[in-house]
Formats: C-alpha cells, sequence, structure tokens
C-alpha cells in the first residue's frame, strides 16, 4: 500500500520566501503585506486554508541570511500592489511580522528539509 504523504493534517507549515531585495522586505514590514509570484499563489493559499498557521521565513537573494519571520495573517486575494512595481507578482495578503532580525544561514544548517532531498534549510 502507498504510504501517506508527510503533509498530511500538519497543522503548521512553513515556507521560505526568497526576495530579490531587501527594499521588498522593508516594505512588508512597514505594511505588513506581502506579494508573490502567481506560481506560489496556489500552494500558500493550500496551505493558509489546510493549516492552522502558515509561517514565512524570509531572505533575500544572495544575502546568506534570513531577514526574519512572518505569520500569514489572510488569504491571497486579487488585489495587487503597486508598492513591488511590475514585477510579476500576482495580489498582496497580510502577514504579521514577528521576528526582524538578520539571522546569517550558518545558525540553521543542522535543519534539513525532507521535502528537499535533505538539504540545509537557507
Amino acid at each position: 500500500s502507498k504510504s501517506p504523504s508527510p503533509r498530511q493534517n500538519i497543522p503548521v507549515r512553513y515556507f521560505i520566501m526568497k526576495s530579490s531585495n531587501l527594499q521588498n522586505i522593508d516594505i512588508s514590514q512597514q505594511k505588513g503585506i506581502w506579494s508573490t509570484t502567481p506560481s506560489n499563489e496556489r500552494k500558500l493559499n493550500g496551505a493558509f486554508w489546510d493549516s492552522n498557521i502558515v509561517y514565512l521565513i524570509f531572505s533575500v537573494q544572495g544575502s546568506g541570511h534570513f531577514q526574519g519571520f512572518a505569520r500569514m495573517g489572510s488569504a491571497i486575494g486579487c488585489e495587487k500592489s503597486q508598492d513591488w512595481g511590475s514585477a510579476g507578482f500576482g495580489g498582496i495578503f497580510k502577514v504579521e511580522w514577528i521576528r526582524k532580525e538578520s539571522i546569517p544561514f550558518r545558525f540553521a544548517h543542522h535543519l534539513l528539509n525532507p521535502w528537499n532531498d535533505n538539504k540545509k534549510v537557507q
């Protein structure tokens, strides 16, 4: 028989959100919103509706650090934000920032992602 998915009935989900620049993180922290590419929207909305809590861990590409983490506060809607310009982002959604701090990846190298070939979380 087929073994069940390791994601079934998980009350908490975690996603690493990569940003192309620090300005997007600053906007998110100031306004309590985020926007992602349309290809990520279905995964995030599914997690939001199927889980009790969805945590988003933010990192700027090439920074070697996490910039903090937030809780997803709403499903992703159709409304777009001009804050990110026309960079191909989808709708906005609310985020509740829990911690705003630059944390080097080396502090998380002991964490492995079982859904990404047990690669380091970064």
